[in-house]
């Protein structure tokens, strides 16, 4: 019998419409698990109650512990107190999974701290200073005083155009930055406007050539490179100590990172990061040639030890117990606030998670295992670590066991919001199951799926290697206006439902991730990449 051209398409269109419906259908969510997960949550604190468990773990870690630079000992203290509640839990194989940072591409991490920061503008009038020293920089070894000068150094001309003016004085490095009115609202959440419209499929459009010649873009390399000399530039020039404009914002906010770590960094002179209003103020005084005198008296502890860790723990499997579900978050932070919303609360939340499928006794197919990750603010260094040492290592692709029996990795690294949503990375075999998954959770996110990717944080190191790794879309809040990297990122600028909703939506996830019949399905695994001098283990850091 002879078959029409346009009944095969038809019968082609049924059969896969058929298939999509029926890998639809083949997801199970145990709706009454869903609800000991709420009311395990819920029935927990807030509403008027105790603070909620999650807010108790992220208290532990903020407040309690402080920031959490990897290295210092304030991270150390934090990983040690985490182990402990981990194994109170009752959690199993918890323990602090030791990488070296001897031969990352950006130098080593030592530990650092800050142990005493006061400064001012002593001339022509005093006013007082809100700054914080920059990461890796030496103390002033008492109060220093100093004729302060402008000089900012962006091109290697700037290098003889100061030369022979540094000696002896407290250096500006940065240009007088613009502050503009500030007119948006700090914070904001999704409208359903734009979940829609982070849902649908980008459709690249072509960059159109204006004729404008390219600013030129420095690699990571290059970066560093001149860094080194910038930082050899002013030590040899004789300068006491730099200050630096607020890398932005406006407010009095503070953001910043760390400097280079090439070398010695005990060598590194004493270095101020202040906020723009301040720093704008000075530079105006000395463009017009008024004399200026700063005063600092800084107090920093270096720490030789590069060694660092990672935070795990299990719930081991009962029927495929080699088969792996993992749930993460970076535990590290930057300096200047207590590192709250970045990244403790995804850090509480996946703690949460453990002890909630922990608590419930759930009994799950496939082990459950946490990672708490260090280096990340400083280029996803800890989870690439973990992800080289068991699964793969990107230079060579060359898969281990484990890599086969990893069925996927949860992350939150996007603040305090509430998840909306999860982008795919690319993986479009997991739109169907991950719709399934939210029909369930309606009541608590629209559940919106999106194929973008994301970047800068750690499930990059997973898709690194092949293997399935998420970010979960959250509400912005006041995360990128605020906190991110801020000295405003503490524990009174997270949202206690959020976390709470949070909890919720993961633990479900991972549960339903370490009962389905198949591990979660993965894309091809990647091309080795060999690292090349600007290479940076996954990503550049968020």
């Amino acid at each position: 019998m002879t078959v029409k051209p346009g009944l095969v398409a038809s019968v082609s269109l049924v059969l896969g419409l058929s298939a999509l419906v029926s890998a639809q259908q083949s997801e199970h969510v145990d709706l009454n698990v869903l609800h000991r997960i709420k009311t395990a949550e819920l029935g927990s604190g807030g509403r008027g109650g105790p603070p909620a468990k999650v807010m108790d773990t992220l208290w532990n870690l903020t407040d309690r512990y402080g920031p959490r630079l990897t290295n210092s000992s304030q991270f150390r203290a934090a990983g040690d107190w985490a182990v402990g509640q981990l194994k109170e839990w009752g959690l199993s194989n918890v323990a602090l999974e030791k990488w070296s940072t001897a031969e990352l591409p950006t130098g080593p991490i030592p530990g650092w701290q800050v142990t005493g920061y006061s400064g001012a503008m002593v001339e022509p009038s005093w006013m007082p200073i809100i700054g914080m020293p920059v990461a890796w920089t030496a103390g002033t070894n008492g109060p220093l005083t100093a004729v302060a000068v402008l000089a900012p150094i962006a091109t290697a001309a700037d290098f003889e155009k100061f030369k022979g003016k540094l000696k002896g004085k407290i250096v500006l490095t940065s240009a007088i930055p613009d502050l503009p009115l500030p007119v948006t609202a700090p914070a904001s959440r999704y409208t359903p406007e734009q979940l829609n419209d982070m849902a649908a499929e980008l459709i690249p459009v072509p960059a159109r050539n204006l004729g404008a010649p390219a600013t030129p873009v420095l690699t990571p390399a290059e970066r560093r490179e001149f860094a080194e000399k910038q930082r050899k530039f002013l030590i040899d020039e004789g300068a006491l100590l730099t200050v630096q404009a607020t890398a932005r914002g406006e407010t009095g906010l503070l953001f910043g990172g760390g400097a280079s770590r090439t070398g010695d960094v005990t060598h590194n002179l004493p270095q101020v990061s202040i906020t723009a209003e301040n720093y704008t103020r000075i530079a105006r005084l000395l463009q017009h040639e008024v004399p200026v005198q700063l005063s600092f008296d800084i107090k920093t502890e270096f720490t030789p030890n590069t060694e660092s860790f990672n935070v795990v723990a299990e719930i081991p499997g009962a029927a495929k117990p080699q088969e792996v579900v993992m749930v993460g978050a970076h535990f590290d932070s930057w300096h200047y606030g207590t590192g709250a919303t970045d990244n403790a609360a995804g850090s509480a939340v996946a703690m949460e998670v453990m002890r909630i499928l922990k608590s419930l006794n759930l009994k799950m197919d496939r082990t459950v295992r946490l990672g708490l990750w260090s280096g990340e603010e400083e280029g996803l260094y800890g989870s690439a670590a973990y992800v080289k040492a068991h699964f793969a290592d990107p230079a060579v692709m060359k898969p281990t066991a484990e890599h086969a029996n990893l069925s996927g990795y949860f992350n939150i690294d996007n603040g305090t919001g509430r998840i909306r949503g999860v982008y795919l990375q690319g993986n479009e075999m997991m739109r169907p199951v991950f719709e399934q998954w939210f029909a369930a959770l309606k009541d608590l996110t629209p559940g919106i799926i999106t194929i973008r990717n994301t970047t800068g944080t750690d499930h990059l190191s997973f898709d690194a290697v092949g293997l399935p790794g998420f970010q979960f879309v959250q509400d912005p809040l006041d995360y990128d206006s605020r906190t991110h990297h801020s000295n405003m990122d503490v524990y009174d600028r997270v949202q206690a439902a959020d976390l709470e909703q949070m909890a919720i939506v993961e633990a479900m996830f991972v549960y339903n991730a370490a009962t389905r019949t198949d591990k979660l399905p993965r894309k091809e695994l990647p091309a080795p990449t060999p690292p090349t001098p600007a290479a940076t283990p996954a990503a550049a850091p968020k």
